[in-house]
């Protein structure tokens, strides 16, 4: 009780004996330099707004355009670490220092590791309709380098903030959120979500993948392959595949049609004529083309069927024309054939 006591009557004799005046301005010159710093720096750049968060996160550019104001320089300390080769876990914590002509102004902290979820293997869920953590992670042993720098980049945002006094501006505990979130909306992402995906800018500004597609597919093929947002490349490719396979899906089904009563019947008509002309039954007709099922055939088999027994039909040859159909000789002998020459009676002189 009487340290706690003790601390408050240092914490209060510091406030009494400071010059407010001075305090005043200290004051007034952190509110200015965070003006410019918030005037200086550039959104999706140097910093980035997550949702859900109640203020703008710094990122490694914004760390370093503010350093470069203040005329400061940067130096790194590697004050822990595990390197476990054998079970194959690293993690480091780094130590940033800030220097304004050789003097140590202010220091940050920031560690990483290889089991950050950053790291984890997820593969599709049928059942869940999304990727799912396997329980695996990516190969540590690749990961070496890229925990140490970002153990670096987390202690010099941390730095940063601290010597700017900018922490009611910015946060710093997501800094690398931003990547995080993307990481885990390409996971995620499915066709309804990509097909809602609205456009931001461009002539499409305001609409969705989904519509866009409809009416200006090359467009959406643009985007898959040049949108800076790898998100919305993504969505981009989802959804020209989705419409791809609806093409085909809808191209099965009318094939896959069954053909209607009024297509069989002209082809029981059809089987009845050519049988006929053919001088065969129905059933051996039927075998010789394979077609005992026809009454179950699709409207694509049922056309392709008829047209065959169509080109069955024996082809009737011209008939001539008898020769004399409307000349009746005048004279000829009934019952005698006509031989081509018309009689003539005999003339008595």
């Amino acid at each position: 009780m009487s340290n706690d006591l003790a601390i408050q009557n240092s914490a209060m004799d510091l406030v009494m004996s400071a010059n407010i005046e001075q305090v005043s301005q200290q004051l007034q010159a952190i509110d200015n330099f965070q003006v410019v710093v918030q005037k200086t720096l550039r959104p999706e750049q140097d910093y980035g707004t997550i949702p859900g968060t109640n203020k703008p996160t710094l990122l490694k550019p914004g760390a370093e355009k503010i350093l470069m104001l203040m005329g400061l320089t940067s130096e790194y300390e590697i004050v822990d670490k595990v390197e476990d080769y054998t079970n194959g876990f690293f993690a480091y914590t780094v130590k940033s220092s800030l220097l304004k002509n050789g003097q140590l102004i202010t220091e940050g902290f920031g560690s990483a590791n290889t089991k950050e979820s950053r790291y984890r293997q997820n593969e599709w869920s049928e059942i869940e309709r999304k990727k799912v953590w396997t329980g695996d992670y990516q190969d540590p042993y690749t990961l070496v380098n890229t925990v140490l720098k970002m153990a670096k980049k987390r202690a010099q945002v941390d730095a940063a903030l601290t010597v700017g006094s900018l922490s009611n501006v910015f946060t710093q505990d997501v800094e690398d959120m931003k990547d995080l979130l993307n990481k885990e909306k390409l996971e995620t992402m499915n066709n309804s979500d990509a097909s809602a995906l609205k456009v931001t800018f461009g002539k499409n500004k305001g609409r969705t993948l989904g519509e866009i597609a409809k009416d200006d597919r090359s467009y959406v093929e643009w985007l898959s392959k040049n949108a800076k947002d790898e998100s919305m490349k993504q969505a981009a490719r989802l959804v020209l595949n989705t419409n791809d396979k609806s093409t085909v899906v809808n191209d099965q089904n009318k094939s896959n049609k069954v053909a209607s009563p009024d297509l069989i019947a002209e082809i029981e008509l059809m089987i009845e004529v050519v049988s006929q002309a053919l001088e065969t039954t129905k059933d051996d007709l039927l075998t010789k083309y394979k077609a005992n099922m026809y009454k179950k055939f699709t409207e694509d088999q049922a056309k392709r069927f008829l047209t065959l027994l169509k080109n069955q039909m024996p082809k009737e040859e011209p008939k001539q024309e008898a020769l004399f159909d409307t000349y009746q000789p005048h004279a000829a002998i009934q019952g005698d054939p006509f031989d081509g020459e018309v009689p003539f009676p005999e003339v008595e002189y």
